[in-house]
């Protein structure tokens, strides 16, 4: 079942809503748990919009909130019965970055800092496959496919007619040094990555070997906003067995001032776009 409702983020409002709710009541997670007879986990995690959560839940926190006006139950039930909706993803199943591409689905923009490879977003699929293919080796090739696939409509947001996704990316030199696939996997890769620089929603630097220490070393992020003001900033950052995502205001100000200086420290639009020309032509020698 699809639905043009964003499950992901309806989760994450509605979370919001409960932990305000809480907040103003004066108690902690720990309080509330303890009414309900649950773990206090399962009540940070229905707040933090990374559980599904149902009517049921909704209509437990509201009593222990004392909330009176029926009007904000009834939102807030049906916000709980929106976030069981299954988004486009979850017809290729068990996706374990679900949460991200929920996220992604509804951000207006992306900044995304990617030290090793081509970020998936501008990924051609032969590029996109053999990095999966080498990133999980023990993976079947149907895995395989239903990850490529998964990847390739997500990059439909970048040219949809209403609304595309902007994105700008710092790629670190070494994403077009390193030969992922084969020579000609990587030329291709680097020219689809030139014409897609061209498009007036995508920006493109390279941070150069000679820039030395910066910021990024530290490994990829991803910093998600948003269209919607009650929905704040995230900070993505990828694992190997979880994923965090960070929305205090204090941590995305912090990945934010990061991402300035390495735009900052990155060549120019223009100098990026010669250079992985350049790095292109090598590949075809």
């Amino acid at each position: 079942m699809t639905s043009n409702v964003n499950p992901t983020v309806r989760r994450r409002r509605l979370g919001q809503e409960l932990r305000k709710l809480r907040e103003d009541k004066g108690m902690t997670a720990e309080q509330v748990a303890e009414r309900l007879l649950v773990s206090q986990s399962k009540i940070s995690r229905l707040e933090n919009g990374r559980r599904s959560i149902s009517q049921r839940d909704v209509r437990d926190l509201c009593g222990v909130y004392e909330v009176e006006d029926q009007r904000m139950v009834d939102s807030l039930m049906e916000m709980a019965k929106d976030s069981r909706q299954q988004g486009w993803w979850h017809a290729f199943g068990d996706i374990p970055y679900s949460v991200y591409i929920g996220l992604e689905t509804d951000a207006e923009s992306l900044r995304v800092y990617e030290p090793q490879v081509v970020t998936g977003l501008l990924q051609t699929r032969a590029y996109a496959e053999a990095i999966i293919q080498g990133a999980l080796p023990e993976t079947s090739v149907d895995e395989i496919e239903k990850r490529v696939q998964v990847r390739m409509k997500r990059q439909e947001r970048i040219t949809a007619e209403n609304g595309p996704l902007r994105l700008w990316v710092v790629l670190d030199e070494a994403s077009l040094r390193r030969v992922v696939g084969s020579r000609l996997v990587m030329r291709e890769q680097l020219e689809h990555l030139t014409e897609v620089t061209r498009l007036p929603q995508v920006t493109v630097q390279v941070l150069p070997f000679d820039v030395g220490a910066h910021p990024g070393l530290n490994g990829q992020y991803t910093i998600l906003e948003f269209t919607d003001a009650a929905d704040s900033s995230v900070v993505y950052i990828e694992g190997v067995t979880s994923d965090l995502y960070l929305e205090k205001a204090h941590d995305v100000q912090q990945y934010s001032v990061m991402y300035e200086h390495l735009r900052a420290q990155a060549l120019s639009v223009e100098q990026s776009r010669q250079t992985i020309e350049e790095v292109a032509k090598e590949y075809a020698r």
